[in-house]
């Protein structure tokens, strides 16, 4: 395995465990669920905005500013790669 596939493969590992706890912990809104923009993985490690991605991250919308407070996942929601996503999508910048 070369070293950028396996550092592609160590970073969807990550992203992957961290939806997961997320998914695990209690949330406070109910309709917050980090765990459905799973979709938009690919796109925030530099694939194509998969089909479903813009639609769970539309609906997920009001909770982006919580997920940007969380540290566990501030990294991927206000990183570069998350702007490139939302911009994609036709999602405004947030305003936290």
């Amino acid at each position: 395995m070369g070293k950028a596939t396996a550092t592609t493969v160590l970073a969807l590992a990550l992203c992957s465990a961290a939806l997961l706890l997320l998914a695990a912990r209690p949330l406070d809104a109910a309709a917050c669920n980090p765990a459905a923009l799973s979709p938009c993985g690919g796109a925030l490690f530099g694939r194509a905005v998969a089909p479903g991605c813009c639609v769970q991250l539309k609906a997920q919308q009001p909770c982006l500013c919580q997920y940007a407070r969380n540290p566990a996942y501030s990294s991927y929601v206000n990183g570069p790669a998350a702007q490139r996503v939302a911009n994609a999508c036709g999602i405004p910048k947030m305003k936290c």
